[in-house]
């Protein structure tokens, strides 16, 4: 390691400890703990403490998730490791970056580092939950009582109940770091580790504050990709040395999910600004000018920070590799650090709409957390709007990448349909505006509008995105990471999909037979159980319900009449039957709820205080109508999509034969004129006058 390397590595090293020295001292000194409260102040150790062990919680979070994103898709992993040959001169990465290093030895290396990160989470978190409790409380941690209301914090009040499932994820996941050894495994504890920072985006100011659902989905957003983008770059630093000659992929595969970390970043907080800025007029309010200048700094440093990766990961192969990764550390946390300064000065600054919930009293403002929307015209239909985050993002973000796909094919001169491409955008905007648009604002006080989002969810979106054949465009369109690095048996985008495919569990659901069960069954299920009443009135439940139903939509659609890899179809006429088999029970749930008189989640629905439309009842019956007679009109469509595949494969069989004929010749007629001739010969009138 060279002296240039040294200088570059110890300042780098150097700024990422003053940028955690300096997100304490911030945290500390915007939490007012130098002023004492006058009523029910729990003591300076508090008051010092609780701003502190946040910070920490949230650092120590954010390493488990980096280092646990790196074991998953980002570190090279090899079976067998490779010795390198002990006389060569370290002229390479491994010599820049270390010259002990050992190709593919750091894949390991996360798994151990995430869980000493989250052994660290999880002691934190206990800390937190104490001092955070004695703050809400006003009371010291000494008093005599303090235990016996601490237990009922944690078991009957919601927040000490979020913070004592954060603190039990955060265990899990330490013990699950330091025992898995596979990428499934580590993907199933970083999955854990993103629900634990899901529930700590549900305890932020933001939880409390008007348009609580968006803010909240805003902070989610903000939080797991502020933490991947953050934990990513500090484990990476950490284990750069082991990394060798795979420093190179190493860093170019980080800087994709850097990228996308940037836009979630930047997303979450466009979204968090006009929530507070109530209008064009908040521009011109102090917060309005620090939104514009962090608006334009984050993006002219976002730009610089691309660009600087362009031009810095090819050279990370040369004698200067160790020199430049630590210079992309330093450009990298110049930005994050620029926009955090400028995210303080916002955070100390008024903003035009304070952060308090609104004053509405209205029941369905008591019920929903939103205004009762006006009366459902067709217009309104499409001009009402209450924007999910999290679903409009991966919306965007699905358009984004398959045309992204769809450029590479056509460059290197493959062709795509534009039909598949045309099917994949209708079906994704579709999606947008059922779970953001009106199917989504009235869904929450009409059950009819309930089942319109429902059935487009598991019946037409996915009839447009099975036949885009997203996955096989993938395959088309992503190399495998064996051909850009020899040997690397990690898992990236192709890699990760073809293994949900050809998993167990994956060719389960998507049976033909399994997937008509799923597809039709689970429906009966989510409404007549406490699942319909934990959707609506959970954000978590109803982000359950949308993935779920979506995709075993798609689930079934591909194995009638999709064209991405999956599960042996059936035949064409197995196929007509199941589809007829599910839609005849699709009538028989519609008319189940026609007939009802039991209202249900009568306590939601029957409170909503709507002054316009039809009764609860009657607008459920109405919901059995759509189920039974709209729901119908896509399986007819899918209906006619399978029977038109069945003309075509007859017509391509057909057409194979006829090939066949001509350049073999037709064996099955010939041996079929020969028994004819046969059979005829044994018929004729023999000499004699005998037969």
């Amino acid at each position: 390691m060279d002296e240039s390397e040294t200088l570059v590595r110890r300042g780098a090293l150097g700024v990422l400890a003053a940028a955690g020295t300096v997100a304490v001292l911030v945290g500390v000194a915007f939490s007012g703990v130098a002023t004492a409260v006058a009523i029910g102040d729990p003591g300076p150790l508090v008051r010092w403490g609780l701003p502190v062990v946040e910070t920490l919680t949230e650092l120590a979070a954010s390493l488990t998730v980096g280092a646990l994103l790196l074991a998953v898709c980002v570190l090279p992993r090899r079976t067998a490791t490779p010795a390198a040959p002990a006389a060569t001169p370290a002229t390479g990465p491994g010599a820049a970056v270390g010259r002990t290093a050992v190709d593919g030895s750091a894949y390991p290396r996360s798994l151990v580092l995430a869980g000493v990160a989250a052994g660290a989470w999880t002691v934190l978190s206990v800390v937190h939950l104490v001092l955070a409790y004695a703050a809400v409380a006003g009371a010291s941690p000494t008093a005599p009582s303090f235990g016996d209301e601490l237990v009922l914090f944690v078991t009957q009040i919601d927040l000490g109940r979020t913070l004592l499932s954060v603190t039990t994820v955060a265990a899990v996941v330490t013990a699950l770091a330091l025992v898995v050894a596979t990428p499934t495994g580590a993907a199933w504890t970083a999955a854990l580790a993103l629900v634990a920072l899901w529930q700590l985006g549900q305890t932020g100011h933001a939880a409390g504050a008007a348009s609580h659902e968006l803010a909240t989905s805003a902070m989610v957003l903000h939080l797991v990709s502020a933490a991947v983008w953050i934990g990513a770059l500090a484990a990476l630093a950490v284990l750069v040395r082991r990394l060798g000659t795979d420093v190179v992929p190493a860093v170019a595969r980080f800087s994709v999910v850097a990228g996308w970390c940037v836009v979630g970043v930047a997303v979450s907080g466009v979204v968090n600004s006009v929530l507070r800025l109530g209008g064009w007029d908040g521009l011109q309010t102090r917060y309005g000018v620090l939104l514009i200048v962090k608006v334009l700094l984050f993006g002219a440093l976002a730009l610089l920070g691309l660009a600087h990766r362009r031009a810095t990961i090819p050279h990370l192969a040369g004698p200067r590799g160790g020199v430049l990764f630590w210079r992309v550390v330093l450009v990298e946390l110049a930005v994050m650090g620029a926009v955090s300064g400028v995210a303080v000065a916002l955070g100390s600054s008024p903003p035009p709409v304070p952060e308090t919930a609104a004053a509405d009293t209205s029941p369905a403002y008591v019920l929903t957390g939103h205004p009762l929307p006006p009366e459902p015209t067709a217009l309104r239909w499409l001009t009402e709007w209450r924007w999910d985050v999290l679903m409009a993002c991966a919306a965007a973000a699905g358009v984004v990448v398959y045309l992204r796909w769809v450029r590479r094919l056509r460059r290197r001169g493959d062709t795509w349909s534009w039909l598949r491409t045309a099917s994949w955008v209708v079906g994704v905007l579709l999606f947008a505006w059922t779970t953001s648009g009106g199917p989504s604002v009235y869904g929450h006080v009409l059950f009819s509008a309930h089942m319109i989002q429902h059935m487009v969810l598991v019946m037409v979106v996915p009839l447009f995105v099975a036949l885009s054949a997203p996955v096989t465009l993938l395959l088309r369109a992503v190399p495998p990471r064996a051909t850009t690095l020899r040997g690397d048996v990690s898992r990236g985008p192709r890699e990760w999909v073809l293994t949900l495919v050809h998993s167990r569990v994956g060719r389960f659901f998507a049976n033909p037979l399994v997937a008509a069960l799923n597809f039709a069954g689970s429906m009966v299920v989510f409404y007549y159980s406490g699942l319909f009443e934990w959707s609506l009135r959970s954000p978590v439940g109803h982000l359950a319900m949308v993935v779920h139903f979506t995709l075993a939509g798609y689930l079934f659609v591909n194995a009638l009449a999709g064209i991405d890899p999956g599960p042996t179809r059936p035949a064409y006429p197995m196929r007509l039957l199941l589809l007829f088999a599910t839609m005849a029970f699709h009538a028989f749930f519609g008319v189940a709820l026609v007939g009802g008189e039991g209202l249900l989640v009568a306590d939601w629905f029957g409170l909503t205080g709507r002054p316009w439309g039809p009764s609860a009842i009657r607008d459920q019956q109405l919901g059995g109508s759509i189920a039974w007679g709209i729901g119908e009109i896509p399986t007819l469509a899918l209906a006619i999509v399978v029977a038109v595949q069945w003309t075509h494969d007859d017509e391509r069989t057909a057409r194979r034969r006829d090939r066949r004929v001509d350049r073999d010749g037709d064996d099955e007629m010939d041996e079929y004129n020969a028994m004819l001739a046969g059979l005829a010969g044994r018929d004729a009138p023999r000499p004699g006058g005998t037969t």
